[in-house]
């Protein structure tokens, strides 16, 4: 006896197979032409390495590449729980990447944008551990922009130049 989970399951995949869905790196996807198309700008700091990394493990490295994509990436801090004592516990790590395509046999500029995100981390242990948090957040807020960036570029795919 099938239970319902498994006929929900059967029934959405039916339905996405009935719209035209297909995956967006499969044969004849919308992305398709970003795999190993996208140069990312050479990075600078840990966060833009980061960045570019994540990006890089997504759509493959430019190795044969038709655009560049270049990005500006901004970090703040803002505190959120503060104790009776005036101590801020906790802070939300703000993350803004402005980024920019471009085709790299014209140097024209194919499309723009910015995404932005927010992580959190604990104040509340020792120094060490607190630092410890501050670069993490910093490392997941990189790989969370780099997704949106990503998206953003699947989107996109296929309005880009041939």
């Amino acid at each position: 006896m099938w239970s319902y989970k498994r006929r929900a399951v059967l029934f959405a995949t039916l339905a996405l197979m009935g719209c035209g869905f297909s995956p967006a790196y499969g044969p004849g996807g919308g992305a398709e032409g970003l795999r190993g198309a996208v140069l990312v700008d050479t990075p600078d700091t840990r966060d833009s390495y980061l960045l570019t990394r994540h990006i890089e493990e997504r759509l493959g490295r430019g190795d044969g590449a038709r655009f560049g994509l270049s990005y500006e990436l901004e970090f703040t801090e803002e505190a959120m729980a503060v104790t009776t004592g005036n101590i801020t516990a906790r802070y939300n790590m703000v993350g803004k990447a402005t980024w920019s395509l471009r085709d790299l046999a014209t140097d024209a500029l194919v499309a723009n944008d910015t995404v932005s995100s927010f992580t959190g981390y604990s104040t509340t242990g020792t120094t060490v551990a607190t630092l410890a948090a501050a670069r993490d957040a910093r490392a997941r807020l990189s790989t969370i922009l780099g997704d949106q960036i990503v998206v953003q570029l699947m989107a996109l795919a296929s309005r880009l130049p041939k």
